[in-house]
């Protein structure tokens, strides 16, 4: 009896059952407590089609956009030359499609169950509260559109690059990347790109391109703890008359083309050095070179790459000038990240390996002044702008984001006047082993949350149009 009716609060009991209704139930025989269940079950069930034929009449549209002052010119850009995209519709109804896939999903972002919307009873004994209803994945069949999808905060008080060619000036004049490219966009979030109303636009996209099912009590605590950047543009800020006029950087990623590559003097010949999540160096310096400047990377990949790599990589790659670009995937980067900077272990991650305290894994003169943490308005504005996958429109829409190593080449290319990316997907990767620092020969596989072969054409039409260049063996 008593495991029957743990399974029935398992399943959602209604809440308003007073304390001696339950205990009176544990005491029932099991053939009383189902001639019950099925008593209140069919009440339940006239509550339910009642609230559910009431909300398909009042909305019938997607929800409505946050409410409170108007978008200000100054401060959010939008590209004009889009259509406005039309609202996704929303289902009230309790068996709402759930995201799906049929493929693999990469181990960096696991399924999650995401729970169906439910209706409970509401007692009688008080007054009727109405509650803003909170936009959940399940709610809809693919990704949705709202009418501030392509508008973001820019940044009007970092200083102006003064190459001739540099990567702004280059996309200014190509019909491509005119409209595409937002030189002043704002990069990284801080405690003062965080109040209410900034919570309730975001809430609108799903992490990690903004809030929707994030708790938000943990996501404040986290960014007000995250002092302000004086300038979005770092690299320009840093950049002095005693230092080259054009800021050139290499973007290293894993692939392994770079296997036996010979590129490592080049890599370390740039100004700046950005590397991704399992960047081993020790044993590879010929190849990948031996300076670092940027490390980029989530929670998991971070803590994955440790566990995996052991010797190989056991330390996050510091150099003189290290800094960290750390990219928001989802709830387990705010505990995490909340764990950095309390030096505490993290309450919960959902990784199946020991977690271990985030703030070992840096060097001991760390500052948050050296750690930056992405915008998510900056992730959306990557992936709808130059890496919009065909998954967005399908029932698995939630899985998909691009890779870690693509937000980092993307974030390169609006810090910097030249950028050259090394390991990164090319045509022909098919004779490459997945990383550079495999032993046996892996197969690169093509997951269902990222879009590899999307990424790839991508590259490719940005060198063939001379706005980076990019590393390639065929």
């Amino acid at each position: 009896c008593l495991r029957y009716c743990c399974l029935y609060v398992d399943f959602q009991l209604p809440l308003v059952m007073n304390i001696s209704k339950t205990i009176y139930i544990i005491r029932r025989e099991a053939n009383h407590i189902i001639s019950w269940e099925a008593t209140e079950k069919q009440a339940e069930d006239k509550n339910v089609i009642s609230t559910s034929n009431k909300m398909q009449t009042q909305d019938k549209s997607a929800p409505p956009a946050p409410k409170g002052k108007k978008a200000n010119a100054k401060t959010i850009a939008q590209d004009q030359a889009k259509p406005k995209p039309k609202k996704a519709p929303v289902s009230t109804k309790p068996g709402a499609l759930r995201p799906t896939t049929k493929g693999k999903v990469h181990p960096s972002l696991p399924v999650r169950n995401v729970a169906t919307p439910t209706m409970q009873n509401v007692t009688t004994q008080a007054p009727t509260v109405t509650e803003k209803r909170r936009l959940r994945i399940a709610d809809f069949k693919s990704e949705p559109q709202w009418d501030f999808e392509d508008r973001y905060i820019l940044d009007s008080s970092s200083p102006q690059s003064r190459c001739p060619d540099a990567v702004r000036a280059k996309a200014a004049k190509s019909a491509w990347l005119r409209d595409l490219f937002l030189p002043n966009l704002t990069l990284f979030i801080d405690r003062r790109h965080f109040n209410h109303s900034e919570w309730e636009r975001l809430e609108h996209f799903k992490p990690p391109f903004g809030f929707m099912e994030l708790n938000y009590s943990l996501v404040k605590e986290v960014i007000t703890l995250l002092p302000p950047n004086p300038y979005q543009q770092v690299l320009l800020a840093n950049n002095s008359r005693q230092r080259p006029t054009c800021i050139s950087c290499a973007v290293v990623g894993n692939g392994g083309i770079l296997n036996n590559s010979g590129m490592g003097q080049e890599i370390d010949s740039h100004d700046y050095v950005f590397r991704v999540s399992g960047a081993v160096i020790k044993g590879y310096e010929k190849d990948v070179g031996t300076k670092t400047s940027f490390y980029g990377f989530t929670s998991f990949s971070l803590v994955a790459s440790i566990v995996m790599l052991r010797s190989k990589f056991s330390k996050i790659p510091m150099g003189k000038v290290s800094q960290y670009l750390h990219f928001l995937e989802g709830a387990r980067d705010f505990e995490w990240l909340k764990a950095l900077l309390a030096l505490t272990y993290p309450e919960s991650i959902s990784v199946p390996f020991p977690r271990p305290r985030p703030r070992d894994r840096f060097s001991k003169d760390f500052s948050l002044d050296n750690y930056l943490v992405i915008h998510p308005d900056f992730l959306r504005y990557m992936k709808n702008r130059f890496l919009r996958s065909k998954s967005l429109d399908k029932s698995y829409w939630a899985l998909y984001r691009p890779t870690t190593g693509a937000f980092l080449l993307l974030t390169a290319l609006h810090l910097c006047d030249r950028v050259s990316a090394y390991g990164y997907i090319t045509d022909g990767y098919q004779n490459y082993s997945d990383h550079y620092y495999d032993k046996e020969w892996k197969r690169l596989i093509f997951y269902t949350n990222h879009d590899f072969d999307l990424e790839r054409r991508v590259w490719k039409k940005l060198h063939d149009a001379n706005v980076m260049k990019l590393y390639q063996r065929s």
